[in-house]
């Protein structure tokens, strides 16, 4: 199964739209996709995933970002993310995840007076097909090595991201796992997406999703346009 990354980074380092990518990750018959996007501000955050939701009908994921959570499925989070949440709002990581799935930090997050959007002007039942009244939504966790898996098997997630595979152009990878990620996807009682590095071709055993790397995606869509300008010039 594919679990597809939507990096925006990455998609304009190649020049590759929304809507061809959407298209891409459907063609390879994806079940999920994950937007992430590390440097936008919120307000371009929401104009994407708005468009995104256009052509992209199966389960999303959103990177980090909670207030996006409004217009998605679910939410996958990295370690550092999940101590930040903790410290934040004065909850065990137990806790965190539980309220996560509930809705209740979105919640949260939209009632804040420092948030940078209005919860108002967001009229969350109308533009999203997945408000928070279709709770609970899907959590993720980053992990990347037993230690982190072992802590994963107490929260109450949906599944855990498991990398990296191989070296990645979508964010710096310095713990490579390879082969020994077969191995310890054993201790996982969570769904594993292997992430970092996956190609298409990649076989991995023991495993109940497989996560696709972003460059594989928009590398096939460059080819194409490469191919369609040279048979453009020979005409």
């Amino acid at each position: 199964m594919i679990y597809a990354l939507l990096d925006w980074d990455c998609l304009q380092k190649y020049n590759i739209s929304i809507k061809d990518f959407c298209k891409s990750a459907k063609g390879l018959k994806a079940k999920y996709l994950q937007y992430r996007d590390k440097n936008s501000s919120l307000e371009k955050k929401l104009q994407r995933i708005k468009e995104i939701r256009k052509y992209w009908k199966k389960t999303l994921i959103v990177n980090d970002t909670i207030e996006l959570l409004a217009f998605a499925d679910g939410i996958h989070i990295g370690q550092e993310d999940l101590e930040n949440l903790c410290k934040k709002f004065q909850l065990s990581k137990k806790e965190v995840i539980e309220n996560l799935k509930n809705g209740k930090l979105l919640q949260w997050k939209m009632d804040n007076v420092k948030c940078k959007i209005d919860s108002k002007k967001l009229k969350m039942k109308n533009d999203s097909p997945f408000s928070i009244l279709h709770s609970p939504f899907i959590v993720g966790l980053s992990t990347h090595n037993r230690e982190e898996i072992l802590e994963a098997n107490k929260l109450p997630l949906d599944y855990i991201g498991l990398g990296a595979y191989r070296p990645t152009q979508t964010k710096d990878t310095s713990n490579i796992l390879g082969k020994k990620i077969i191995n310890l996807i054993k201790y996982s009682y969570h769904h594993v997406a292997v992430i970092g590095g996956v190609k298409i071709y990649d076989k991995i055993p023991a495993i109940k999703v497989i996560g696709s790397d972003i460059c594989r995606l928009t590398s096939i869509q460059s080819k194409k346009k490469k191919i369609l300008k040279k048979k453009l010039k020979n005409l």
